[in-house]
């Protein structure tokens, strides 16, 4: 069956159904969702029994670069400054010298194993060098998964923040694949290029994202997560085309705004979630119909090699290097390296040597296929049996509450303050989104001239108004009237 204008939105839809169902039965078999969401695009491909020939990998590019701004900003505005500035450097190592030490080991590998160059075998090195942000967002979440300490925050900020190392390692290698008189020091200039003007750009947009979202006074609230989109996207096409890596740039603007006092912010956090989740699954859909499942099968052996390279040795020894600079227990080492799992980007990033016309293009895409496929596999099933045996699991009773879990969460507020506005205050003439209000507090009305009304981020607070306030415990108390600059002694004793 051949796609076309006419039916694509049928098979998508009908393909989409499949998935979601299929991914509410996995882990009652201890299948990770992903590979759930593959194995239907598989099935329904040109080797499967739904027969749809899909043979583009220009157009499975697209939607993987697509999917994957989707992907990372949302997992920046996931990522709370809280959470991961304790362990910064550590996800920073692990994201640039963690992904440099896994490629030229694996490069070097295939290298030594295959007949392929040393270039051609560090592009494939490079290609599977990242861990998948995709993939660990959604098993760690889906596993609900509590890690002593900062490990959970580690992971998360290094598969958050890896994929733009990676692809500029791809672009790097492929470029001396098919221009062979250029030097290995050649890409020097190139990486400074791409992750300053990525780094800089990505700090500056998410200050002018911030600006522009609070500023613009739009009459829908159902809006604001579609100037979302158009900033993220003018983040990723005006950093590429400066020349700097716009994945990395996505990421970053999307940790500064999910740290900021937004209008509609929860809105935002909550569609990009469910998008995030979509972008995967559509994805995952699109790289399994893309794959010819006998050709994979014609590289078994050797991918079972490199696959086992990379998850025994090259992944461990990436990490231990890494992490050397920092004080962490051994066990909670090797669980980082446990965690290195591969899922689509991989193969998103295998399609660059498709369109350069590489000579062993298709064998690189079916062999990293092959290796993102086992991963998930072999590592997304075992990564609690991992947890326990290395004793870095926490049990569920005393798992902490992210901040923005806590943040996102609707959960019944214990305290109520009626709190009046004198006319002096500073807030009067505020929006409620530049008062810094506390995140475990929610003014759920205002009182003004004698009627109550709704609030949300963009409205604006007037003398005598008063707020009531919805608190969880008397640190909220003291917060809120912090933000509001009041005393709460004098109006304590006033009541």
């Amino acid at each position: 069956m051949n796609i076309t204008i006419e039916n694509v939105i049928l098979i998508g839809s009908i393909l989409l159904l499949i998935s979601i169902l299929a991914g509410k039965t996995s882990y009652r078999f201890g299948v990770p969702i992903l590979i759930l969401f593959l194995s239907v695009g598989m099935l329904a491909g040109s080797e499967g029994i739904g027969g749809i020939h899909f043979d583009d990998p220009q157009l499975a590019q697209f939607i993987g670069i697509v999917s994957l701004n989707f992907i990372l900003f949302s997992g920046g505005l996931d990522t709370s400054w809280k959470s991961i500035k304790p362990v910064l450097w550590q996800g920073i190592s692990l994201s640039t010298l963690g992904v440099l030490f896994t490629a030229l080991a694996v490069g070097t590998f295939v290298w030594a194993l295959t007949d392929f160059t040393i270039y051609e075998g560090l592009l494939l090195g490079a290609i599977v060098s990242s861990t998948d942000a995709a993939a660990v967002f959604s098993i760690l979440r889906s596993k609900n998964l509590a890690l002593k300490r900062n490990l959970r925050p580690v992971l998360e900020l290094e598969s958050g923040s890896n994929d733009p190392m990676a692809y500029f390692l791809t672009i790097a290698f492929l470029g001396l694949v098919v221009n062979q008189d250029q030097s290995l020091l050649s890409i020097i200039p190139l990486f400074l290029q791409q992750i300053l003007i990525g780094l800089a750009l990505g700090f500056l947009f998410g200050k002018l994202s911030k600006m522009i979202i609070n500023k613009i006074s739009l009459d829908f609230e159902g809006l604001y997560p579609v100037l979302a989109i158009a900033l993220m996207f003018i983040i990723f096409s005006a950093t590429d085309a400066l020349g700097g890596n716009g994945f990395l740039a996505v990421y970053l603007s999307g940790v500064y705004l999910g740290n900021q006092d937004l209008i509609h912010k929860k809105t935002i956090m909550r569609f990009y979630d469910g998008v995030a989740w979509l972008m995967q699954i559509v994805l995952f859909l699109t790289l399994g119909l893309l794959v010819y499942p006998s050709h994979v099968i014609e590289v078994l052996g050797i991918g079972m090699l490199i696959s086992g390279f990379l998850i025994l040795v090259a992944r461990p020894l990436g990490v231990l290097l890494s992490l050397s600079f920092f004080r962490m227990k051994m066990r909670r080492r090797w669980y980082v390296s446990w965690v290195g799992l591969r899922g689509a980007v991989p193969i998103v990033f295998a399609t660059y040597p498709l369109l350069a016309g590489v000579e062993k293009a298709e064998m690189i895409f079916n062999v990293v296929f092959f290796v993102s496929l086992s991963s998930v596999l072999v590592q997304g099933t075992t990564l609690t049996t991992v947890a326990k045996w290395l004793h870095v699991a926490l049990p569920g009773k005393v798992k902490p509450k992210s901040p923005v879990d806590t943040f996102l969460s609707d959960g019944a507020k214990s305290l109520i303050r009626e709190i009046t506005i004198p006319s002096d205050n500073f807030s009067v003439g505020k929006r409620i989104v530049d008062l810094h209000f506390p995140r475990k507090a929610i003014i759920a009305m205002i009182s003004r001239n004698g009627k109550f009304l709704t609030p949300n981020g963009a409205t604006r607070i007037e003398e005598e108004d008063t707020l009531i306030v919805l608190m969880e415990d008397e640190r909220s108390v003291e917060a809120v009237y912090d933000s509001l600059q009041l005393d709460i002694d004098a109006e304590v004793d006033e009541e």
